[in-house]
């Protein structure tokens, strides 16, 4: 009746429900009683280890001491029997049955904590520790430290600030506090976490040199390309860092944190980066230096490093125009090394660009078939027999070769007899590829239309006191024009300036690169067109693994906080192109939710219970490194030894 069910379901919900839970058989049950009774209960008692804490669960009760002599003169010996039952057939079944005592009225334990915290535990981590771990950054770290008497674990720290870079990007204090959301749970201070930070700014060069070498042993390096790129990032100051100098060698040390250029344009002190990757988008090397540096005096000094890292190998060195200087090429040029850099057609000389613009020697890029540009422009995009004429590029090599000014001085006698000091020079070989796209043409002109008209409206509510014109904005499209009046008056007209639009016309479509290279076009302007990969890195660091801000000020401790970034930025291109050789491509956005998102709950302390269901990612995450982390249910067991396997 259903008065009946009522009175059931309001015991249920009083007191409470049993499961019968099953879970594999992988330890030895014993007997349980208490021995200080007269009349003891005897039970089968299984121990249940979850970590460091064990807890033991009574899965049968065997029977009351005075109801067994009944049935046997010696209840402790028939017990006993009954134990070693169970422990026979849990072996031959592979698991065992117990019973679940839930009670829905027991309440959470009090607690003195301000805000309440999620007990789920996060597993994802699991396959970045087996990538870190592969880099084997625990024996660095055992190596810096075999002398010393440090009593905290550094790797351990910076194990988990890596992960946490990449799950959770926050401040080293936050971090510290999102320890407890780890299936580890790993305990160390936030003093241990500066210390370390210290250990790694004081290793820089070995640390980086390390992971490039051990990530060799995870993916086998494409180093014949290496990109090289440079970024900002700004720090909320209104103060820059003063000079120092060494008290130890005298010498004047440039403060870190300094005002200088910025995309962004932000009234702020910025520290540089300058990172190389490699043809898979993998960063191969770092380097850390002064706001205020010119990017380009970056380039060499890592580049020596970089060259150390390869043995000597050779390499082709590639960046865009800003990073191409006639300095940098020259040093790539020597020790069997090449260069491949974006070259600004507005840049070239008025030799070279007559040659750009000269309607003569250009070819389509998919069979060398003479084309002129005049053809490119005119002929009819909507007919489905030019479809792949529109998809299609001409190009034309020009020599361009550089002098170059060596630093030196050599004598030169003149006809009258005198002589004279004249600057030494040498020639950079190169060549500059021009190409022409009519969809990129098409393209740039629809962009600057737009801008067009944007400068068109704002001429109609133009302010004159606050008109500035700009390089790269829309302003640069209006004229001011000033003329006087009787009285000596000046005033001010403005208008579109057609002319500065004609100018800019005149290079759409074309862009050129320039190289040492006797490689065909095709494979030269390849190469060029994966430079987007160091962008997206750029991307990644300042985006999901939020570089900024940075919580320091220590130049060391910025340092060190870049290095954890890098860290971070490694493993997760190293998991990312792991993925893509299996035949999957997820976005950095897809993989790092299905990390975050794979907590497991505790049952109990008998299990864990995932709170997160299958996807794409996980099941090819699983694939590749086998951990088995997409079950409904784990035992504590279970977990420690996947721990164990990473580690090893």
């Amino acid at each position: 009746k259903p008065a009946f069910f009522c009175q059931i379901f309001e015991i249920i919900l009083l007191y409470g429900v049993v499961f019968h839970v099953k879970l594999c058989y992988n330890g030895v049950m014993k007997l349980w009683y208490d021995r200080k009774s007269k009349n003891p209960t005897y039970f089968v008692q299984l121990g249940i280890r979850n970590g460091k804490k064990t807890t033991t669960k009574n899965i049968a009760r065997i029977g009351r001491h005075s109801d067994l002599l009944k049935i046997t003169d010696d209840p402790l010996s028939y017990a006993k029997e009954q134990v070693a039952k169970f422990n026979e057939e849990a072996k031959l079944n592979h698991q065992i049955s117990l019973e679940l005592k839930i009670n829905f009225a027991e309440k959470l334990k009090a607690s003195d904590s301000l805000a309440s915290s999620s007990k789920q535990l996060n597993i994802g981590y699991f396959f970045l520790q087996q990538l870190y771990h592969s880099l084997e950054i625990g024996s660095f770290f055992d190596s810096l430290t075999a002398d010393s008497k440090i009593t905290f674990d550094p790797n351990l720290v910076n194990r988990f600030l890596t992960c946490d870079r990449i799950l959770a990007p926050d401040s080293k204090l936050s971090s510290l506090q999102h320890m407890a959301n780890y299936y580890e749970q790993p305990q160390f201070d936030y003093m241990h976490i500066m210390r370390t930070m210290d250990l790694m700014a004081d290793h820089y060069d070995e640390y980086i040199s390390h992971l490039f070498e051990k990530s060799n042993n995870i993916i086998k390096r494409d180093t014949s390309v290496c990109f090289y790129d440079c970024t900002n990032y700004y720090f909320e100051t209104e103060m820059e860092d003063e000079d120092y100098v060494d008290e130890v060698t005298g010498e004047t040390i440039k403060g870190l944190r300094k005002y200088g250029p910025s995309k962004e344009h932000r009234p702020n002190p910025i520290v540089e980066m300058g990172l190389f990757m490699d043809t898979d988008g993998i960063p191969l090397s770092m380097c850390i230096t002064s706001g205020s540096d010119n990017e380009q005096t970056t380039v060499i000094p890592l580049e020596k490093k970089l060259s150390q890292m390869f043995q000597k190998k050779k390499f082709i060195y590639c960046a865009d125009a800003g990073l191409g200087s006639l300095n940098i090429r020259n040093f790539n040029s020597m020790g069997g090394r090449a260069f491949i850099v974006t070259q600004s057609v507005k840049k070239l000389s008025d030799h070279l660009k007559e040659a750009v613009f000269n309607d003569y020697g250009y070819k389509l890029l998919s069979s060398d078939t003479p084309v002129t540009i005049e053809d490119l422009k005119s002929f009819d995009k909507r007919d489905p027999e030019n479809k792949d004429l529109y998809n299609d590029k001409a190009y034309k090599i020009i020599e361009a070769d550089q002098a170059f000014d060596l630093g030196l001085y050599e004598e030169k006698h003149l006809k009258n007899g005198k002589t004279v000091k004249v600057k030494s020079k040498a020639t950079v070989k190169q060549k500059v590829i021009v190409t022409f796209s009519r969809k990129m043409m098409e393209y740039q002109r629809f962009i600057r239309n737009r801008q067009i008209e944007r400068a068109k409206k704002l001429l109609k509510n133009l302010e004159p006191d606050t008109y500035k014109k700009g390089p790269h904005d829309v302003t640069r499209f209006i004229k001011r024009t000033s003329c006087t009046k009787s009285g000596e008056t000046v005033t001010d007209s403005y208008e579109i300036d057609q002319a500065v639009i004609d100018k800019e016309e005149k290079y759409d479509g074309f862009y050129a690169v320039a190289t040492n290279l006797d490689d065909d076009v095709k494979t030269v302007i390849g190469i060029s067109s994966n430079r987007y990969k160091i962008e997206d890195c750029f991307r990644i660091t300042k985006t999901n693994l939020s570089a900024r801000p940075v919580y320091h000020q220590k130049p060391r401790r910025i340092v060190a906080h870049f290095m954890i970034c890098y860290t971070s930025l490694l493993i997760y291109r190293l998991l990312e192109t792991k993925l893509n050789r299996y035949g999957t491509h997820f976005s950095i956005e897809n993989i790092i939710e299905t990390l975050k998102n794979m907590e497991v709950a505790n049952i109990e302390d008998m299990c864990y219970m995932s709170t997160y269901d299958n996807s794409k990612v996980c099941t090819a995450l699983n694939a590749i490194w086998g951990l088995g982390l997409d079950k409904k249910y784990y035992q504590p067991k279970e977990l420690n030894k996947k721990i164990k396997k990473i580690s090893k």
